[in-house]
This record gives structure tokens, C-alpha cells and sequence, in this order.
């Protein structure tokens, strides 16, 4: 079958990587794709800008599958966009990917379910949230209640920071239209791990556990990023803990959202706070996780094209879903000063150097230069990602990448799978 991919980053290469390992898949059409995706997929250069935009495309191309990476087309209804034109779409529709696109209503689905998750409350008033998070005390939580880029969380440890992140919200519009509310948050305590789930609508079906690493600085210092590497499986989450998160997360979430009227198709993201062996909520996202991706779709074992269409049958539990009994690692090439100011257009050298049979470069933020170069377009730049028998070897291997792979100013973290390794992993 032919796919149209949407989105072009890190996430969208590791999926048209490993579609174009699926027996089932005979090409995959990633519009305006980075260098990256072009060497495993079409990416011609078009100007599509609105969602009726995008699904005539992939109409015109005949596309037997539209997959959707980014959460913003699908909290622009581009899922609706493709079924009025009688596409399937892996992905959710407008409403159900409320889940990530509301802070809100998230939280809604989850008291309605008795979804475990942290005392919060939203608001619009400056004075009454600022009272409310008074109330639950230091450390707290601030969240732009839409879209922000990954960037719309704020852990504030003091008053000033307090003070700031609900100004920065209510006062001054930082985040546009998604700052017009924000979730006020109790601060949860324990470590994270993140579960991605196929969903058809009524059943679902969790892909292997990971861990990410949001700070950008060894040891979880920092501000908080997009993801400076991730690792898998995380050994926090025991199959005590997956099964609690199957039994009082996942199931109730896509149980509450068929419920309203407004099944669940695609990949759900739970992003759980894990203490002891309690598992609560921090958020919901829409569809595959960046970096995330870049570990849990090399450790898949089956055909992810067929697996996607099972989704968009709600045909899922006849699909053959296995995992490899491997580990994998990624560790995230940065521009210098990101997430902060960061220069683009560095040439990027040693890509053609690095990669095995058991590794891979996911390009994320490149974009193609002249004579064949490849130059830095983003804050993050790659994904090395590598797999093997164990996770210390998985590591290792990421790290030789990035010895070889290099540019102007490049940064990145040298204890990826710290925790799990049980301290630093790279000096």
C-alpha cells in the first residue's frame, strides 16, 4: 500500500524508516521531508498549508494510508479532513485529539474515568490561580492549557518562578491562543516513564516502555526540552506496572473517549509519574512521542503498516504486535545553546560514516545545503539511535555515533539511561 506521511522531523523519519521495513508498504510520500526521510521516502516539494490542503493531496496521490506525526494537523481536524474524502487516517479526529490539544479536558477524561493523576484545577484569572496554587504549595506546576511546542510546562520551586510562569501565560499571551487558560498542577514525585499504546477505537494494545530525558544537561539539570535522548525499555516500569497502567490508564482512557462518541484511533501517549508501585498521569499526547519513536518503532516486531491499517479497521487484536527482545538507546545531537538561542546552517559531517546494521541516524532539524551537504535547521538536530542484546551495549554504540557524526557547537547529554545503568553513562 502507498502512505502519506505527515510532518517532517525526527519522529516522521523513524516512522518512514520503519514503514519502509513493512512488507505491506510499497512507498511512503512525506511531503517537504527533511534529508533524512528523503533517502527512505518521497518527499516532494509542495505548498500545502490548510487541512483541506493536505487531505487533497493525499487524495490526488491515491493514498491507501494518511499517517499523521505532528499533534497540531490533528488538532486542526486533519484526520476529518481525509475521512470526508474517504481516506483512512491513522490518527485521531479533531475532537479525540482534545486529549493533548486541552490540558483541560484531558484532565475531564480522566476524573470521568478515575484515571489516577495530580489535584489540579484551570484557570482564565490570574488572582484565582495564582490562590489555587498557593493552596497546594511549592513545588508546582503551571501548564499552558493548548499547544505549546512541548514548551507550555513550567515546574516552579519558588514564588518568583510562580509569579512569572502565570504571567508569562495570563498577562502576556506567550503561548498566543494556547495561553489563554492554564492548568494549575499539584507536583507529583517519582520517576517518569512514557507508554505508547495502538488504538482502533475499543481496543488497545501498548508498545514496549521508555524513559525520556527532557532536562538539557547531565544529571537532570537545566531547562526542560523536546527530548535530549530516551531509552528502551525503562526497567521502572516492572509488568506490575504495565499492567496497572493497561488497567487504570489506557483502557479507561480509549473506553471514556468511544463513550463520548469520540473513539480513539491512532497512538495514545501516557506520560506516567511512577512512585513505588503507583502509577499516575501527567499528560495524554495524541501521537508518537520525539525521541521516543526513535527506540520504541526499532524494537517493534511486526508490520507497522499493517499494524496502522488494523487501527483504522478496528481490526487491532487480530494484528500481530511482538517485541524484540532487545534494548535500544538514542542520544540527541543539539545545536549549541538550545533550548535557548541557537544558530542554524552548520554543516554536518560523518553521517555516511556511522550507521550499521543495528544503528541509525534520525534526522530531526537538517535540511539540505548545496553539493550534497546537509546543514542544521532546528534546536534539535539528530537522533543516533542504536539496538543491541543489552542496554549498556545499546548506549555504547549511540555514543560512538556521536563521536563521529559532528557540526559546529553541537551539544548533547552524556548520561542517557542513567537510571537504569545506575549512574553516568558517557565521560
Amino acid at each position: 500500500m502507498k502512505i502519506v506521511l505527515v510532518g517532517n522531523g525526527g519522529r516522521e523519519h523513524a516512522i518512514a524508516w520503519r514503514l519502509r521495513r513493512s512488507p505491506a508498504v510499497t512507498s511512503v510520500v512525506c511531503p517537504n521531508g527533511n534529508p533524512g526521510i528523503a533517502r527512505v521516502a518521497d518527499v516532494p516539494r509542495v505548498d500545502l498549508k490548510s487541512m483541506e490542503d493536505w487531505a487533497s493531496f493525499a487524495a490526488r496521490e491515491k493514498a491507501a494510508l494518511v499517517v499523521v506525526g505532528p499533534e497540531a494537523p490533528l488538532a486542526e481536524g486533519l484526520a476529518d479532513a481525509c475521512a470526508a474524502k474517504g481516506l483512512k487516517v491513522f490518527g485521531p479526529s479533531k475532537a479525540a485529539a482534545r486529549l493533548e490539544a486541552s490540558k483541560a479536558f484531558a484532565k475531564d477524561v480522566m476524573q470521568a474515568a478515575g484515571i489516577p493523576t495530580a489535584r489540579s484545577d484551570s484557570f482564565q484569572d490570574y488572582d484565582k490561580a495564582l490562590d489555587f496554587a498557593r493552596g497546594l504549595g511549592l513545588p508546582v506546576v503551571v501548564k499552558a492549557d493548548g499547544l505549546a511546542a512541548g514548551k507550555g510546562v513550567a515546574i516552579c520551586t519558588t514564588e518568583e518562578e510562580l509569579l512569572q510562569a502565570l504571567a508569562e501565560n495570563l498577562k502576556d499571551a506567550r503561548f498566543g491562543e494556547s495561553s489563554r487558560s492554564v492548568l494549575v498542577e499539584e507536583f507529583l514525585v517519582g520517576e517518569e516513564a512514557s507508554i505508547l499504546a495502538f488504538c482502533d477505537g475499543a481496543n488497545v494494545y501498548p508498545m514496549i516502555p521508555s524513559q525520556d530525558h527532557k532536562r538539557a544537561l547531565d544529571g537532570d539539570a537545566g531547562p526542560n526540552t523536546g527530548g535530549m535522548g530516551t531509552y528502551a525499555p525503562a526497567p521502572v516500569v516492572t509488568e506490575e506496572i504495565l499492567a496497572a497502567a493497561f488497567g487504570t490508564v489506557l483502557r479507561p482512557a480509549v473506553d471514556e473517549m468511544a463513550r463520548r462518541g469520540t473513539p480513539y484511533v491512532g497512538v495514545l501517549y501516557a506520560g506516567l509519574m511512577i512512585d513505588g508501585g503507583g502509577v499516575k498521569v501527567l499528560e495524554f499526547n495524541c501521537r508518537f512521542g520525539d525521541p521516543e519513536t526513535q527506540v520504541v518503532l526499532p524494537l517493534l516486531d511486526g508490520d507497522l503498516g499493517e499494524i496502522m491499517m488494523a487501527c483504522c479497521d478496528g481490526s487491532l487484536p487480530g494484528a500481530r504486535i511482538g517485541v524484540r527482545p532487545d534494548h535500544a538507546a538514542c542520544v540527541v545531537l543539539a545545536s549549541g545553546g538550545y533550548p535557548g538561542r541557537y544558530e542554524t546552517g552548520k554543516v554536518i559531517l560523518g553521517l555516511d560514516d556511522c550507521e550499521t546494521d543495528s544503528s541509525v541516524v534520525f534526522h530531526a532539524g537538517t535540511v539540505a545545503g548545496e553539493e550534497g551537504a546537509v546543514l542544521t535547521a532546528g534546536g534539535r538536530v539528530l537522533g543516533l539511535t542504536a539496538w543491541a542484546a543489552t542496554l549498556q551495549a545499546a548506549v555504547d554504540e549511540a555514543y560512538r555515533m556521536a563521536e563521529v557524526v559532528t557540526f559546529q557547537d553541537a551539544h548533547f547529554r552524556r548520561d542517557i539511561a542513567h537510571r537504569a545503568l545506575g549512574g553516568t553513562t558517557r565521560r
